[in-house]
């Protein structure tokens, strides 16, 4: 439900009437606490009741900060009658860091289940809401999906507040913006919405504020189901959004210009637009030197057109194009193959089938076996397989190398897509050779000239081509040499001075 469609239903001046609504409306659960307190004021009693979730309050809070105070107070001389003015006072006498109003009741409850305390008072028509939480966290631990040789050893948690904190620590401008809302009717997951004023596009932010305002689900578990809502083209492998769980990659994105989507309960974080190429740049490639940094870069680029291509090629040459291989290369293949009873299609689509399944079974067991689960079964199936004359010894080189170069790529989402592209051009290979994994990479470059995110074109710089920005793409010019920005992310795309700072200041000294 959208937050314009909730009911507004006022809360009662009746203290009682207001509990027995949170008590139906909670169903009893064993979980909610609400305990009452009774104030006595020179003039009158004051009746309070406190609202909270056993769990996700700290409770030493709410006794150090909120009963304490309220305790104290009933000494003062100085409270005025009415119970307006009560709630005015306690407003000031409660010491806690943030402490808002509840008028109706769906700030109440959001408030109770976000873990704050409520506090209602008997004959006033709004409840105070302090801001208490205070449940079990993820300590800041060390990336385990994009690790680094050299760089920053953090991560984002499942704790919204906390990667805000880690990207304030990166990002310590005024600029820096954050704008939060609630997605899902019964998960109510916050959403913050985080960029740079000045430095983001605003025709792009607008766009992005838009898609998330028009989501309307029951439930936001993890930033897979906003991704899914919110990307530009739906039927393609290839990711349109990126996501990281690595602060100094979010703040390098800030700092280009993307806008960051950070939900509640997962360690990934959105980062859009963003570029086919940024999928193969790693945040290594600018804490290492230009040279070697590029060196990397061209080895991934490699082997991502490897992971796609090399089984299909294999199977193409083998099977319709053998005049294309040295007359020894040849003999050698056609004996190897001499025993194998399938074609090369249907061997290339078994190992490659079996490789996935073993891939998979390493993910899902246990930390303890599933490496070697996926390791010895990898070793024993392809050693027993190329006995039996299953397959040859020739196409399990073909798909471990393949496999190999599918781990170089550093996003995960792209190279998944590889894998699916893969088995795409393998039956254009078996079927019509060389020619179909010609027809088949036109496809797809094709394809992917049409793909936008969020009205940045898929392949800039290069389609269409933007000379300024090529510096970043298949190599990185040293860092004096990157002063400005892509302009596909940003208008304001001076980064630095463009007079040279390093090697070509050193020339002009005696």
């Amino acid at each position: 439900m959208k937050p314009s469609q909730k009911p507004m239903i006022p809360l009662s001046t009746d203290l009682h009437a207001n509990v027995e609504r949170i008590q139906t409306r909670l169903g009893g659960s064993s979980d909610i606490i609400i305990r009452p307190l009774d104030l006595n004021f020179p003039q009158e009693q004051c009746s309070l009741v406190l609202v909270y979730i056993d769990g996700l309050v700290e409770n030493g809070a709410i006794h150090e900060f909120i009963i304490q105070p309220l305790l104290a107070v009933q000494d003062n001389d100085n409270v005025a009658e009415d119970y307006v003015g009560i709630k005015n006072v306690l407003q000031q006498i409660i010491s806690i860091g943030e402490l808002t109003s509840a008028a109706n009741e769906t700030d109440l409850f959001e408030g109770i289940l976000q873990g704050h305390t409520a506090i209602l008072i008997d004959g006033v028509s709004e409840a105070l809401i302090a801001t208490t939480c205070g449940w079990e966290r993820r300590a800041i631990d060390e990336p385990q999906t994009q690790t680094v040789i050299r760089g920053p050893k953090e991560s984002f948690t499942e704790n919204i507040r906390t990667n805000t904190t880690l990207l304030r620590r990166k990002i310590k401008s005024p600029d820096l913006r954050f704008e939060s809302l609630s997605i899902g009717r019964y998960t109510q997951t916050k959403i913050i919405v985080a960029y740079l004023e000045g430095i983001a596009n605003t025709k792009v932010l607008e766009e992005v504020k838009r898609r998330l305002h028009s989501i309307d689900t029951d439930s936001i578990l993890e930033s897979s189901y906003i991704e899914e809502f919110i990307e530009d083209k739906i039927y393609t492998p290839f990711p349109t959004i990126m996501n990281t769980e690595r602060p100094d990659a979010a703040a390098a994105g800030i700092l280009e210009g993307q806008i960051i989507i950070m939900i509640d309960g997962t360690p990934f974080v959105l980062l859009t637009p963003v570029t086919f190429f940024k999928f193969l740049q790693s945040s290594e490639d600018y804490y290492q030197r230009y040279d070697i940094a590029s060196f990397v870069r061209l080895i991934r680029y490699m082997s991502f057109i490897i992971s796609m291509l090399l089984p299909s090629l294999y199977i193409a040459i083998t099977t319709f194009h053998h005049e294309m291989l040295p007359t020894t290369l040849l003999i050698g293949l056609a004996a190897q193959r001499e025993g194998v009873p399938f074609p090369a299609l249907v061997e290339a689509f078994l190992m490659e089938i079996t490789f996935e399944v073993l891939r998979e079974a390493g993910v899902r067991m246990p930390r303890v076996v599933g490496p070697a689960i996926s390791i010895v079964g990898a070793l024993v199936l392809g050693q027993a397989a190329v006995q039996a004359g299953l397959v040859s010894a020739a196409m399990v080189i073909v798909v471990s190398f393949t496999a190999i170069s599918n781990f170089v790529v550093p996003a995960i989402n792209l190279a998944v897509a590889a894998r699916l592209i893969r088995f795409f051009l393998m039956i254009l290979a078996g079927t019509l050779g060389l020619f179909g994994i010609l027809v088949g990479c036109m496809t797809i470059l094709i394809h992917m000239a049409s793909i936008k995110s969020f009205g940045v074109p898929y392949l800039a710089p290069l389609a269409p081509f933007i000379q300024q920005n090529v510096k970043d793409i298949f190599i990185r010019l040293p860092w004096w040499k990157l002063n400005t920005r892509p302009s596909s992310l940003t208008s304001n795309t001076q980064r630095q001075p463009a007079a040279p700072q390093n090697a070509e200041a050193k020339k002009n000294k005696p």
